[in-house]
C-alpha cells in the first residue's frame, strides 16, 4: 500500500461502556485509553470518515449502515442506568456507505444498505476515546453470518481503496473473548493465543497472514479463546484491507480482568 494511505487498526474494545465507567473500574482501562488515545498522532491526519467493523454486528450478508443521523444501541446488560443514557452524535455518511457497498460488490460479494441500524458499543465505546468530540463521520459495516475467515479477508481486501480516500478503517472485536473464562482459567489459553497472533502477524506478508488466519483454529488456546469467533473476524477485515504493510502492536496487556492477555494491532506503510 502507498504511503499516502491511512493506517489499518484492529482494537480490542474492551467490555460494554467501559469509556462512562473509568471511576469504577480501578484502572484496568488505563492501557487500552491510552493506545486509543494515541491513534490520531499515529495516523497523522483526521480521516474524512470511520468506517467500523463491530463484532456486534451480524447479517446474512454484509450491510453497510447508512443512517445518517445512527442513534444509538445499547447492546449490553447489567451495567448502570447511566451507561444506557450516554450519547455519541458523530454523524452518519450514507454517500460513503453506498460507496462501500458498491466496493463490496466490485470484489463480487452480496452486500445491502440498512438506513436504520445505529452505533453499537464496538463502534462507539473505543470511538469515544479515540474522537472524545464526536466530529468525524461514522460508518458501521457487519460481520457475515457463518463467519468465514475468507469471506472476511475478502472483504478487507475490497475495501482497501478506502485507505487512500481518507477514511479509516477499523476492526472492533476482541483478540480473547471467552466471557465464561475472563479470571484466572483464561491466563494460559490467551497468552498463548495471544503469542500466535504477534507471529502470525508481524513481519509477515500478505499471503503468509491470511494463510494463519484462515486456520486460526488450529492455533494454540484458540478455542479457549474464541468459542465463538465473532470477536476475531473483524481482524481478518482489517488484514485483507492491511496488504503487505507493515503490523505493530499498539496495545498489549497480560492482566486484563486480573489475568486476560489482550491486544490491539496497526497496520501501516513501510
Amino acid at each position: 500500500m502507498s504511503s499516502d494511505a491511512l493506517p489499518v487498526y484492529f482494537v480490542s474494545h474492551g467490555g460494554g461502556p467501559w469509556p462512562w465507567m473509568l471511576t469504577q473500574t480501578d484502572g484496568m482501562y488505563d492501557q487500552l485509553a491510552a493506545s486509543l488515545r494515541a491513534m490520531p498522532a499515529q495516523i497523522g491526519q483526521v480521516p474524512k470518515a470511520v468506517l467500523m467493523v463491530s463484532a456486534h454486528w451480524e447479517e446474512s450478508q454484509f450491510t453497510v449502515m447508512s443512517n445518517p443521523h445512527p442513534p444509538m444501541i445499547y447492546d449490553y446488560s447489567g451495567f448502570p442506568a447511566h451507561t444506557y443514557q450516554i450519547q455519541y452524535p458523530a454523524p452518519g455518511e450514507p454517500a460513503l456507505a453506498q460507496h462501500v457497498a458498491e466496493l463490496i460488490g466490485s470484489a463480487g460479494l452480496q452486500s445491502r444498505l440498512d438506513a436504520q441500524r445505529g452505533y453499537d458499543h464496538g463502534m462507539y465505546s473505543p470511538l469515544v476515546v479515540v474522537y472524545p468530540k464526536a466530529d468525524v463521520a461514522g460508518v458501521q459495516l457487519s460481520l457475515k453470518a457463518g463467519l468465514d475467515p475468507l469471506e472476511h479477508l475478502a472483504l478487507g481486501r475490497a475495501l482497501a481503496p478506502l485507505r487512500r480516500e481518507g477514511v479509516l478503517i477499523v476492526g472492533s472485536g476482541l483478540s480473547y473473548h471467552n466471557l465464561r473464562a475472563l479470571g484466572p482459567a483464561g491466563r494460559a489459553p490467551s497468552a498463548a493465543f495471544d503469542a500466535w497472533l504477534q507471529g502470525a502477524l508481524i513481519g509477515t506478508d500478505a499471503t503468509r497472514r491470511a494463510d494463519a488466519l484462515a486456520h486460526w483454529r488450529a492455533a494454540p488456546g484458540a478455542h479457549q479463546s474464541h468459542p465463538r469467533e465473532e470477536h476475531l473476524l473483524p481482524l481478518m477485515v482489517a488484514a485483507g484491507a492491511a496488504g503487505d504493510d507493515v503490523a505493530t502492536r499498539v496495545y498489549h496487556q497480560n492482566d486484563f480482568f486480573g489475568s486476560v492477555t489482550v491486544s490491539s494491532f496497526m497496520f501501516k506503510p513501510a
